[in-house]
Parts: C-alpha cells; structure tokens; sequence
C-alpha cells in the first residue's frame, strides 16, 4: 500500500494542509513496503468501485460501567477506520474482520472498536461524544452517520408526584406526574393498586403526551391507590401512592304512600318516608338534606255502630209447634269499622196446645220420655260421685291466706346464686334465732320453679279459703297431694319431686314449649322465682335488667313461677330495616299467657341518646308464631293499650299487662340521632414477650354487653387498663376509625401495617353481633421495657372524635379484670313478698286510700307525681282504678337500690297528708 500511497503524493499537488494531516498518517505507518493490518489491496475488477457501507454505527448508551461496542461494515474497501470527536482511533483498538460476499466476489471488511465510560467523560467541553468511520477504497472514500455515545442514568426524585384526590361519582379527576430526569428520557406508566393501567383496554383512562392520568368519569371500581412508575435501561423510579377517594352524595328514594290515619275517630295524624338510599352515601358522600319523616294531619271518620230494628210480629204456629219472629241491623246500619250489633236477629217460641196443629201422643213419644228421664238420673248419681272424689282428695290442700299476717309474709325467694365462679347453685336464707325484717309471723315455702305445661296458656289454680294447713296450691294437671313439711320441693307436671340443678328449669321449660327453644341454657342470665298476690322482684345482676311485681298484679289464689332472661343477640335476631338500631338488651320474661291484673314493670338499659325528638322508638313484643310486632310508639302511647312505656336518661321502663318477650327499637329521625357506644380496653394481664397486644372493645352502653365482655376477658385472662369510656355514635353513614398515636419510639412500635383501624357502620348501627373489637399489636424493643404511654383516638369519619391517655406499667399493674369497673350486684335474684319493696304493705294502702280520691286543693295523687316529676305520665296513671298504686310500683322500681323512704315520706308530708308519719313507724310495728 505505501509504494501506492507515496506515487499518490508525487503525483497530485497538495495544500500544506493537506500535507499535514497526509504526514499524520504516514506517522503511524511505516514506508517499508509490508502490508498493514487494515489495509487491503482490490481485485482490478473492483478498482474503480467507491466503497457503501453495509452496516454503520449506531448511537449507543453506556450503562454503569459496562462498555459498548461500535461496529462499521463495508465494500469494497481497503481500509476502514473510525474517528471519534475528530481524533484517529488507534488502529490497536479496531477489531478488524474480511469476508466475502458470495454472491458478488466483493471484499466485505467489517471493523469494531469499544468504547468505555473513562473515555466519555474525559471530553470535557463537548456536548457529546461522537464515533464515525471512514472507509478507503483504490478509487475514493467514505464517511459513516456520527454515532452519539452517551451515559445511561435516572436521578431518583420525580420532578412532580401525583396527589391524592377525592372525587364525586362520574366527575373527571386529572392526577399530575412530571418524571425524574434520565438519558434516556424514562417512558411512564400507572399503576392502580399495584396493577398496571392500560388505557387501550379500558378508555376511561388517558394518558397525555406529558405523562399525566385523566379518568373520563370516575366510577367507585376507580377508588384505589395511584403511583407513576418511570423507567428506562438504568433504572425504575416509583412515585409516592396517591390515594383516589371516588364518593358517592347520598339522594333522597321517592316518597312512600300516606300511612292510614293514626285516629279511628275525629282528627289524628299521618305520616310518609323515605330514605336516603337513592343513592346511598358512600365514602364521605354528603347525606340527604331534609327529614325522612313528613307528617300531615287527618281527619278519621268515626264508626257507625249498628242498632237493631224492632222485632217484626210474630209469625204463625209452624208444624213444630214453635213461632218465629227477626230483626234486622239497621238502625243504624254498622259502618267505618263500626262494630255489629250483638244478640240474635231471629227469635223462636213453642205454641200453645191449642195453636199447634198437630198434638202429642202414642205410645212411641212415652217411652222416648221415660228413657230422657233415666240418662238425667245416671248423670247426676255420676257427678255427685265425682265431687264427692274431689272434696276429699282436695282437703288439706287449701289454705288460709285471709289472716292478717299475710301482710307482712311471702314466698322464699328463689336466689340464684354462684357457690364458687363458675358454679351455681339455689339461695338459701342464713338461718338465725330471730326473724328478719317484714318477715314476722311469716310462713315460708320453697318450691322450685317448673313450667312445663301442657299448653303455652299459664292457667294457675285457684285457692279456696278452709281453716286448714297453709298450704298453696298450684298446677295445671290434677290435684296435688299435701306437701311435706321436709325441706324444699319443686311441683313437676303435678308431682312432687326433689329440688335438682337450677338449670334444669330452663331445660324443662324449653323442651316443652315451643316457644321457648331460644332461652339461654347459662344461667347467669336467667332469674326466676315463685310469686303469689304480693308480688315480688326478678333481677340479673351486674345487666341492669329487673321486672317489679306489684302487689295484687297476681291475683289472689294463684302462684305464678315467673322468670326473667336476657337473650344474646346471636339467640335472636330481631330484623332491623333502614335507619332503624336495636338500643336494648332483648329480655324475655314469662311464662306468656299468665293472667295479671295490673302491670309488672319491666326496667333495661337502652343506648339512646338525650336528644328523643332525633328518634321513632318503638317497643317490639315477638308473637307466639315468632314474629315481631310493633305494640308501642314512643310519644303516642294509649292509656288503653296494655303497655307503656317511661324512657329515662339510661333506662327504660315498661309497664306492660302481658308477658313475652321485648326489645327497644330507634329509627334514627335525621343524621342528628346518636346511640352510646362504650369503648372498653384491654390487654394481657402478663406479658413475657416482645409482643403486647391492646384489644379495644366497641359495644352499646348497656350493662349486659359490658358483663358479657368482661366474663370473656377473665377467661382469657386479660385485664383493664383503663375505665370504659362514652363515644355518641352518629347515623351518617360513616365508619368508625381507631389508632395509636404518640408512643415512645425509641422503646415501642407498632405493627399495625395500616395507619388506623376501621369498624364499618353497619356493623355498629344494624350488626347482629353484642360487640365488637381491633386489636393493636406492638412491640417493646427490649424486654426491660415496662412503662407505655400513648394516645388512643377514636373518631367517626368526617365527624367529631375523642383521645385518651394511656399510662401504664405492663408489668407492675396486676389490677383484676372487675376490680374498679364493674359493679359488683350482690343483692338476691329473686325477692318475694314485702321484703322485695321499701313500702310496707300496709303503709302503701294507707297512701293509696289516702291520696286516689280527689282533692279540692289539690293534694291528691296528681301532686305526689308532680313532686316525683312524673307529671308527664299523667294521663297513663289516671287511666287505672288505683293511679297511686302505679305511681309507688314506678319509684319502686326506680329507687330499690338507692330509695330513701324518708325522702318519700318528706314528700307526702309536704302534700300536708297525715300518712306521712307512718313513714317512721318501724318494720316491727307495722
């Protein structure tokens, strides 16, 4: 080549530039004649041939550290070399290789060189880094496209991260996303609860040219978490998650028709609904304005009675020797639900013997009267034989209860009582040499409950007054034999057996009726007891659940068994439609059917707020078939219905003529209407781990759930770690949020992976289950760790919340699980007779007689219950033969724990009646 390259010299004239850059090259080769690497010499054929690149080098990114490769192929040439920012490569560095093309005989020279990242960043000065080569053949040369080497790299902050947004159902939302700067420029997608979005699969996303998200019309499947991910050949980046709120306003459904009107007669009230479910609010969604609740007044037409029309003449003699005569019901004639006239429209009447056609005789009509006459004679032998049979087994059995001592006795109450935790086992008085109080003269019977009858209908046995043993009778089957006067029996389908579990009264009483398969079988739930015309008290302790009998609501010659239970709500399960919560416990008291004569008080916690005009409460009663009815309206009670109702600030009372099972209902009125939560903590009474868990209970603030709660915990063997604490649970539809907040960090964590914990809102306002709980599990980072302290707060969404301090030493704080909060009941289940008032018998007929007739001034009954502010129930008691008896049986049932009878008696004496001095008269005397 170089005998080439010298004549090449000599022949053509050259610039002294040109001069300069050939003596370069001839630098770096030497004139000794040998043939270079690079270098090729052509075929004659091709001499004349330029050379054409068949492959040039491309631009190409360095990645980390790892070189890249430039490649350049071309034909025909003699040499190929590459220049890079206007420098020579060395010919050392260039990987050359020949072939041949077969198909043209031309040379093929292929050449390669490597490119590093030291070399890219020892240009200083120049925007970039640049390679292309230069092919030489016999007849001229050829110069390759510049390939750009640049370095690879992503920085690792977005420029601008997407933002959490709420949005309303079919609203366009825009989430923003500027990625971080890279070579090569970084290609975005996003992702959706770490799933990739296509928008060519789904067009209601959009993609712009400058990486941002468009959702056309956001839809509730659209509520996620959004990251933009940017990636290229170095790396990928992800932004931070923004969370997309898609949430739904609440509409009002279409109103529902004009209930019928509340009065059968004259002017009432009717009213209309409808509920915010069109559509419901969802995720903060803005509830319905307006009430739920339209009201109208009416007016009922009053009922038409019927009345008869005279009697028309009577008609002729028939051949049945009998006359007729008939009326009709037309004046007036029944309408508007008036009720029928009642007796007979038709009348009939024998004939004289001269009236009727046709006389009796013959032998045949002799004999049919001689035989009338002998079946009324075998008749009446038979029931003289059989009362005869009942009078004599009857004797013995009847008794006395006319004496004045029945005053002040009654019945042994049937006190269940635990012998040890987990046990239990009948009351028994203690006895002693002297009589207790209101109990002289008393005579006792202990007879164990039994309902097993053969019908749902309690029938009880009347007592007819002998001079006799003070024996009671009671039964449904036949009469009993004279009982023993050995210890305590129980009557047992009319035998006497002995006594045996107490649970075995449940056990009898719900194989054998139907309609009591759902009483609990644990019997600390479960009160009961056996009563006669003094009445008595039914109570569960530590759920603040009673039934008061008054004296006379049974009437005298009958003994009742009567029990009290509180039901689980996973026992029953009333149905709750729309806005409506169940407020109290469900009880059940009985048996159905027993015959009383005035009402038995009914006292239960409820979990409504303060606020009553926010709520519809009503009283439901499940029917024998087991169906629940509404019997009661708060508000618009009827003094001649058999129930009523007095709602207090945590009790409810309920006076009702008819025994069954009940439940307090509340439809929330507007979003204004709140129930009582309690919220009770927990947590492990030794800890030996790391790990310490907090469980925080969520239930209605009523004394039943908190009993069952702690019952359970003293089985696990957990512990309070501080006092339960009152949250209003609003009707808005929102969730209640909980979480941990501000625990020392250098000695706990948590590892609760979310940033609070949530208890969805139907679960708390229409759930079927008593309570409900989240645990919080943290960790101590040392065993040494003793003392914890933090902030718990609990909040409705998008409403107000509350936060509570906890200080306390896991391992020193050895506080029982009932020690401080839970009200220990220690009085008896069942109280029977005058021991379970505060009112000696006789001193309340005194107040009765005294005060249930009216007084010019005033100083009646109607003042004893504006003194005991109960002047609202004024119309209820007026509406019974003994308005004074009702008031005394209520604060009976309000005071029997807390009652000072001499504070009622400072009452009566400001009503400036002489009675009251009987207030000081003691027990003894009276």
């Amino acid at each position: 080549m170089m005998p080439f390259f010298c004549s090449f010299v000599r022949c053509c004239r050259f610039t002294s530039t040109t001069l300069l850059v050939f003596s370069l090259i001839l630098a770096r080769f030497t004139c000794s004649g040998s043939e270079h690497a690079a270098t090729a010499t052509l075929p004659a054929a091709f001499s004349d041939l330029l050379p054409h690149f068949l492959v040039e080098p491309e631009d190409e990114y360095i990645v980390k550290n790892k070189p890249v490769t430039l490649t350049c192929r071309s034909t025909p040439a003699t040499q190929i070399y590459f220049k890079c920012n206007g420098e020579w490569v060395h010919q050392d560095d260039h990987l050359i290789e020949r072939t041949v093309d077969p198909a043209t005989a031309l040379p093929i020279m292929q050449v390669k060189i490597d490119i590093t990242r030291q070399q890219v960043e020892k240009v200083f000065g120049l925007d970039e880094y640049w390679c292309q080569c230069v092919a030489w053949s016999t007849t001229g040369t050829q110069k390759s496209q510049k390939a750009y080497i640049r370095i690879a790299y992503l920085r690792k902050n977005f420029e601008e991260e997407p933002m959490g947004k709420e949005v309303a159902l079919d609203q366009e939302l825009l989430l923003r996303c500027h990625p971080p700067e890279g070579v090569p420029p970084p290609e975005v997608e996003w992702q959706r609860n770490e799933d990739v979005i296509d928008p060519v699969s789904d067009p209601n996303f959009f993609v712009t040219d400058d990486h941002n998200l468009i959702i056309k019309q956001a839809r509730l499947a659209d509520t996620g978490n959004y990251t933009c991910v940017a990636k290229n050949i170095v790396a990928r980046r992800k932004s931070s998650s923004a969370t997309v709120l898609v949430y739904v306003n609440g509409g009002w459904s279409t109103w529902t028709t004009w209930s019928a009107c509340s009065a059968v007669c004259g002017r009432g009230w009717q009213k209309r609904s409808r509920s915010c479910t069109n559509p419901t609010p969802l995720n903060g969604g803005t509830s319905c304005e307006g009430q739920n609740v339209q009201k109208s007044a009416c007016v009922a037409t009053c009922p038409v009675d019927g009345g008869w029309s005279e009697w028309s003449k009577w008609s002729a003699c028939g051949a049945d020797c009998s006359m007729w005569r008939s009326r009709e019901c037309t004046q007036p004639t029944p309408g508007t639900g008036g009720k029928d006239c009642q007796g007979l429209d038709l009348q009939s009447l024998n004939c004289t013997s001269e009236q009727c056609p046709q006389t009796a005789g013959g032998p045949e009509e002799v004999a049919l009267y001689v035989g009338m006459v002998a079946v009324a004679l075998c008749l009446s032998l038979l029931l003289v034989v059989v009362v005869l049979v009942y009078r004599r087994r009857k004797e013995g059995l009847d008794a006395d209860v006319a004496d004045s001592s029945i005053l002040t006795t009654g019945f042994q109450p049937m006190g269940i009582k635990p012998s040890k935790p987990g046990v239990w086992a009948p009351h028994r008085p203690q006895r002693s040499s002297r009589p207790p109080p209101n109990s002289k003269n008393s005579h006792l019977l202990t007879i164990q409950p039994d309902l097993t009858t053969t019908t749902t209908s309690y029938q009880g046995t009347l007592r007819s007054r002998h001079d006799n043993t003070a024996k009671f009778s009671m039964s449904n089957g036949p009469l009993l034999d004279p009982l023993p006067a050995n210890g305590s029996h129980t009557l047992h389908n009319g035998k006497l057996v002995a006594p045996g579990d107490p649970a075995d009264f449940v056990s009898r009483l719900s194989s054998n009726q139907g309609y009591f398969k759902t009483l609990p079988r644990d019997m600390a739930n479960t009160s009961f007891g056996t009563f006669n015309f003094l009445g008595g008290r039914l109570t569960i302790p530590n759920t603040g659940i009673s039934m008061l009998i008054p004296p006379e609501a049974i009437p005298r010659g009958k003994i009742y068994e009567i029990y009290l239970t509180a039901q689980r709500k996973e026992d029953l399960r009333l149905p709750l439609a729309g806005c409506q919560t169940l407020l109290s416990p469900i009880v059940s008291c009985g048996p159905p059917g027993v015959v009383l004569t005035r009402p038995v008080i009914l006292s239960m916690d409820h979990c409504c707020d303060a606020c009553p005009e926010n709520w519809a409460v009503r009283l439901k009663k499940q029917s024998y078939e087991g169906t629940w009815e509404d019997v009661l309206l708060m508000g618009e009670e009827l003094a001649s219905e058999p129930y009523y109702c007095q709602l207090e600030a945590e009790t409810c009372r309920v006076f009702t003529e008819q025994l069954g099972r009940f439940g307090l209902i509340g439809e929330s009125l507007h979003m204004g209407a709140a129930k009582r939560l309690r919220l009770v903590l927990f947590s492990d009474a030794y800890c030996s781990t790391l790990e310490y868990n907090i469980r925080v209970y969520c239930m209605d603030d009523t004394q039943d759930v908190f009993k069952e709660v702690v019952q359970m915990e003293r089985q696990l063997g957990g512990r309070l770690i501080d006092e339960p604490h009152v949250l209003l649970f609003k009707d808005s539809y929102h969730n209640l949020r909980l979480s941990i907040h501000d625990m020392p960090l250098a000695h706990w964590r948590s590892k609760v992976l979310a940033g609070y914990q949530e208890i969805p809102f139907y679960h708390i306002w229409n759930g079927s289950q008593r309570y409900l709980h989240c645990t919080f599990t943290l960790e101590r980072l040392s065993l040494a760790t003793c003392e914890l302290t933090c902030q718990l707060c609990v909040w409705q969404v998008e409403g107000e919340g509350q936060s509570f301090s906890l200080d306390f030493n896991i391992a020193k704080d050895t506080r029982p699980v009932d020690s401080d909060f839970v009200l220990m009941d220690s009085n008896a289940t069942a109280l029977a007779g005058p021991s379970a008032f505060q009112i000696p018998y006789l001193i309340r007929q005194k107040i009765c007689s005294s005060l249930d007739a009216p007084c010019p001034n005033g100083a009646d009954w109607r003042m004893l219950a504006q003194r005991l502010k109960l002047e609202r129930h004024m119309s209820f008691f007026a509406s019974k033969a003994s308005p004074t008896s009702v008031i005394l049986d209520l604060w009976e049932a309000q005071h029997f724990h807390s009652g000072n009878i001499n504070q009622l008696a400072t009452v009566m004496a400001d009503i400036g009646k002489q009675e009251a001095m009987i207030f000081l008269v003691s027990d003894g005397e009276c």
